[in-house]
């Protein structure tokens, strides 16, 4: 399973795993129950690779967010997303301090740490690194052999 394979569902709790495609959508398995459904193309789905949060300077993909969350937490849980507003966003901003405190929400900020716990409760913290791995990599090629 690679980070783009995990996706967000207008309407639905949580996060999910793209278990195949069909023609009309995806079947999709929740990492939560395990249980899994067809998503339709009429569902606003989002691969959380492909989300990115409002910061003072350009938008940060979601991945490199949730990677400063991991660092600040030690590799750790976060702290509940159902916590007050105000311990909310005292912890976000210490994660991400130039985050834009005006484009992004309170829900957006509990959302994001429900997706890092439920991240971490799965053990799948480690996709977060596997993008830089497959680049480096690739910077460690010789010239010839990249050509090839």
């Amino acid at each position: 399973m690679e980070f783009k394979d995990i996706v967000a569902i207008s309407g639905k709790s949580g996060l999910f795993k793209v278990v195949s495609n069909t023609h009309s959508g995806v079947i999709v398995e929740s990492l939560t129950d395990g249980k899994r459904f067809p998503a339709f193309l009429r569902d606003r789905i989002s691969s959380l690779d492909e989300i990115s949060v409002f910061t003072l300077g350009e938008d940060r993909p979601l991945k490199l967010i949730l990677k400063a969350i991991e660092q600040k937490t030690a590799g750790g849980p976060a702290i509940d997303s159902k916590s007050d507003n105000a311990q909310l966003k005292k912890f976000f901003a210490e994660a991400v301090p130039d985050y834009d405190v005006d484009r992004v929400y309170v829900s957006d900020i509990k959302k994001i740490i429900s997706w890092y716990n439920q991240l971490h409760q799965k053990g799948l913290l480690h996709l977060l690194d596997e993008g830089e791995k497959d680049q480096s990599v690739e910077k460690d090629e010789p010239a010839s052999e990249k050509a090839e």
